[in-house]
């Protein structure tokens, strides 16, 4: 597998993780199920997985693009 579809798999999995829980947090169970601080944590790791994924995806294209290069010379 290459670095772009593991990157990919990766940001789909972030996005899935932040929806989920901001649906948990915007259903707002008025009984107190849902812990609101464990939800932030959630939505924060989230966000940062997907900009790790991004990053990743970013050096894959310049590597590609490097060897792309030495192909032409």
């Amino acid at each position: 597998m290459d670095p772009i579809s593991i990157a990919r798999y990766g940001m789909m999995a972030a996005t899935q993780r932040l929806d989920a829980s901001a649906s948990r947090v915007a259903g707002m169970a008025s009984d107190g199920s849902v812990d609101y601080a464990s939800e932030a944590v959630t939505q924060v790791e989230a966000k940062q997985a997907f900009s790790a994924n991004v990053g990743v995806v970013k050096i894959a294209d310049k590597m590609w693009q490097s060897l792309l290069d030495l192909q032409t010379r």
